[in-house]
């Protein structure tokens, strides 16, 4: 299901008429800021934190796994 031309063009105008021209760059702008904001919060979710990592080790740190060696 893609867009067409006719589609696309239709959809500026509509939005040109709802939100005015001065409007849709702080728009795209506030959608580029939430997309990059969004990006950011899956970036720390997929990796783990220090402190999750530590919990896997059974709560020791790395430092401490290396003192006892």
């Amino acid at each position: 299901m893609a867009l067409g031309t006719v589609e696309v063009v239709a959809l500026v105008v509509f939005g040109v008429l709802i939100f005015g021209v001065d409007k849709i760059p702080k728009l795209a702008r506030s959608v580029g800021l939430a997309k990059g904001e969004y990006q950011k919060a899956v970036n720390e979710v997929a990796r783990p934190s220090k402190t999750e990592m530590d919990m896997d080790r059974g709560g020791q740190t790395e430092e401490f796994l290396s003192e006892e060696e």
